[in-house]
Parts: C-alpha cells; sequence; structure tokens
C-alpha cells in the first residue's frame, strides 16, 4: 500500500483496492489527492488481472468533500473547477469496466458522494452522514452530483437535496437509491471484500458488457434498449 501520498492502493489476486488517506482532514480532496487517485485508476484500468474495485475512506470519514483550503483559495470559482478537471478522475472511474464498489462511512460529502455515485455498488456503514453542501457555497454541482443523483434519487428528491443542501443519514440515503444497503461500521470492509470476491467469479466481458447496456440504456426508449441488450448479448457470445 505505497507509492501515493494521498491513498493507499492495494490489490489481492484480483481485487484492488484505493482508499483516500487523508485522515487529519477527514480525506478531504485536494489536488494530490486528485492526482494520486487518477494514476491509482489508470493501474486498475491497465491490469488485465483486476476483477473489481472497492473504494473506501482511512479514519473516521469516507471524504468530507473537496478541501477548501486549496481549491477555496483560486481566484475564481471557475479556476478552482478548471484546476479540478485538470485530470478527469470522475471520468475515469465512470469508464471503469470492471465492477466498482463504494464502501462509505462517517462523512460523505460533497466529492465524497460524487465519488460513490459513479461506483456501481454502494455500500454505507449506519453512521454515514450525506450531503451536498455547494448551496452553501455560493457553487452548483461540477463533478458529477447534479447528473449522477437524479439518476439514482428521482428529479424531485435530488432538487431536495441540491437546493437546501441538507444532510441525510444511511438509511434515508439507502430509500432514495443513493446507498444499496447498509450494514454496522465493523461490517463494512468485510461486506465489500466479500462482495468484490463474488462478482470477481464472473468473466470480465459479462460484466462489462452488462454495466453497458444499463448505462447506456438509461438514454434509450424500450425498443432500443431491447436492442441494444440483445447486441451485448451477443457480443458476450449469448447468441
Amino acid at each position: 500500500m505505497t507509492g501515493y501520498e494521498t491513498i493507499l492502493y492495494d490489490k489481492q489476486e484480483s481485487i484492488a483496492h484505493i482508499s483516500l488517506n487523508r485522515p487529519d482532514y477527514r480525506n478531504a480532496y485536494n489536488i494530490q489527492m486528485r492526482d494520486d487517485f487518477s494514476e491509482a485508476l489508470t493501474a486498475v484500468r491497465c491490469d488485465d488481472e483486476v476483477k473489481a474495485l472497492i473504494i473506501s475512506g482511512q479514519g473516521r470519514a469516507f471524504c468530507a468533500g473537496a478541501d477548501l483550503n486549496e481549491f477555496g483559495t483560486a481566484p475564481s470559482q471557475a479556476v478552482a473547477r478548471r484546476v479540478r478537471w485538470q485530470r478527469d478522475v470522475w471520468g475515469q472511474l465512470n469508464e471503469l469496466t470492471v465492477p466498482t464498489i463504494a464502501a462509505v462511512h462517517g462523512y460523505c460529502i460533497g466529492s465524497g458522494v460524487e465519488i460513490m455515485l459513479l461506483c456501481d455498488i454502494r455500500i454505507a456503514a449506519k453512521d454515514t452522514v450525506f450531503g451536498m453542501p455547494e448551496v452553501h457555497l455560493g457553487m452548483i454541482p461540477a463533478a458529477g452530483g447534479s447528473q449522477t443523483l437524479p439518476r439514482n434519487s428521482g428529479e424531485s428528491a435530488a432538487l431536495d437535496l441540491l437546493l437546501t443542501g441538507r444532510r441525510i443519514v444511511a438509511q434515508e440515503a439507502l430509500g432514495l437509491g443513493q446507498v444499496t444497503r447498509i450494514v454496522p461500521r465493523d461490517e463494512l470492509l468485510d461486506t465489500a471484500w466479500n462482495l468484490a470476491v463474488s462478482v470477481s467469479q464472473f468473466p470480465v466481458p459479462d460484466m462489462k458488457y452488462m454495466k453497458q447496456a444499463i448505462r447506456e440504456g438509461q438514454d434509450l426508449n424500450l425498443n432500443e434498449g431491447l436492442e441494444l441488450e440483445w447486441r451485448l448479448a451477443r457480443l458476450a457470445g449469448q447468441g
């Protein structure tokens, strides 16, 4: 688990694990973390042995949002956002073909929510608190939150959360589809590892085409979605 300043990266057999590692700052997302995270995601993408990825956080939080000591001191919000997007970390995560599992706890705020919502399976500890506080900072989400939140929670619920910036607990996040399951804090990583091992048993192409069918199908009508599913099934050798 060495080689990076702000994350821990480990691989055990076919399971890769990225853990955000700025515990003194509740894993606030800064420029160095952006660069480290990007390099680790590239390592996952280029490693044919990896069949599943877990993303977690060290210390008392998953991620408490962007580090405003860095992004907040830019000459303008536009410059701050441009600095954040000099590496398309969110695009890299979204485009991974292997199953991705977020294991969140403590604070999952702003960028933490955006990272989590780009993962395929999202497990939360019972103590997790979620929020998208951008409205209180005179900003709108610009790392995916305005797009992923309504896709998971629906338009009305997303507007409720984004326009008020209110925080919610794990049980409400489960009801809104932001997380897929809740577990006790001491079972979080074991649950994530067991899930990763389970999905890693299936052929990688099947997982790739499954993700593609679901993600691309959301923007199609039913007939087009069924045609997409048929094409991908044939690519997977099912016809």
